[in-house]
């Protein structure tokens, strides 16, 4: 299993538009990825899931990223967290 902490940046947090383009994203690996903030955990390929996160800007997430492509899924995620949150 990969793991990686991310800071949201973006001033909105994680909010409708670019939670969908992360559980796009997700969808497209065999790897199941979870998203974690305080201790809270969701399913990163549904987007009620993330949503129900309430993750705001400046507030830290983990991934946790398990399966047969976890070092691909895992590097791409972060770069993509990196450019769009």
């Amino acid at each position: 299993m990969k793991e990686f902490k991310y800071v949201i940046t973006d001033p909105e947090g994680i909010h409708a538009r670019p939670a969908g383009e992360l559980v796009k994203k997700c969808k497209g690996y065999a790897s199941k990825i979870t998203i974690i903030k305080d201790g809270k955990a969701a399913n990163a390929a549904k987007i009620l899931a993330v949503m129900s996160l309430g993750v705001k800007k400046d507030q830290e997430v983990t991934f946790q990223v398990d399966g047969a492509d976890e070092e691909q899924a895992a590097a791409e995620l972060e770069a993509f967290m990196k450019e769009n949150l």
